[in-house]
């Protein structure tokens, strides 16, 4: 196979001449997304050239502690990261956002590295990195959805949940349309991809590996372990960052705590 065809930066910046199309669109449909997307573009743009320089070091030194100390920075910054895209205060929940990651990312990022891939060593920044990068990223997209949709509706629905506090529910019964209602919601798109994967869409693991130079089965079985991995992490963590949250926000007498942060 044809090793890694590199690309120029000046090949990039022409390619990024694109960006003009969703503008446009922004500009024409007055959505209001133009500070936002530019502050967006700018720090994905400066934060993987600094990841990028960062991971060589880290792949160069590979130190087990190093690693791990990367792996929980990833960690509170994909909390933050949450709790800031669905617009809710961080001081009582980045703690339950945190942990419910971290609790369920380890141990299939153990399983992954003692038991399947079995690197030299176990614990090399060359998987454990992009492993647990590609498991937080993804679920950083369904946590902000269902937490999104898990406050509005105490704000949107807020009689129902007091007619079930006024008839003897305790707070957390009272949730539980809200929570079912919000993990339905933020794993639907997972499912819906996980259902046309192959059909409709080549995912970016097994895409970037062919691109590679890695043989197309060898790419297939990544791509069925880290979707797996994906779907089994999203349900887990996204359940126990909604218990978690609940706990922390909601009073003995049912009061929430927090509220969804109102735009300016």
């Amino acid at each position: 196979m044809q090793d890694v065809v590199d690309i120029s930066w000046w090949q990039l910046l022409f390619f990024s001449s694109i960006l003009i199309l969703p503008i446009g669109i922004n500009y024409r449909f007055q959505l209001r997304l133009g500070t936002e997307a530019t502050i967006s573009i700018f720090r994905m743009f400066f934060q993987l050239c600094l990841v990028g320089l960062y991971l060589e070091y880290l792949f160069a030194l590979n130190n087990l502690w190093i690693n791990l100390l990367w792996l929980m920075v990833m960690v509170l910054i994909g909390a933050s990261s949450i709790l800031s895209k669905a617009k809710l205060p961080k001081r009582l929940l980045i703690l339950p956002i945190a942990f419910s990651l971290a609790i369920t990312a380890i141990p299939i990022v153990l399983i992954i590295c003692f038991y399947i891939i079995k690197p030299t060593p176990l614990f090399g920044a060359q998987y454990l990195i992009p492993i647990s990068g590609m498991l937080l990223g993804n679920c950083l997209s369904c946590n902000i959805v269902a937490l999104q949709n898990l406050f509005s509706s105490y704000e949107h629905r807020q009689s129902e949940y007091e007619a079930a506090i006024s008839l003897g529910a305790s707070p957390q019964y009272a949730s539980v349309p809200f929570v079912k209602e919000s993990m339905q919601k933020a794993v639907s798109p997972i499912m819906a991809s996980m259902a046309t994967t192959g059909l409709v869409t080549l995912p970016g693991m097994m895409t970037g590996q062919i691109l590679g130079g890695t043989s197309p089965m060898i790419a297939i079985k990544y791509q069925l372990m880290i979707m797996v991995a994906i779907f089994t992490m999203m349900s887990v963590s996204l359940s126990l960052a909604l218990h978690l949250s609940l706990k922390a926000v909601l009073s003995k007498e049912g009061r929430v705590k927090v509220r969804v942060i109102k735009a300016k």
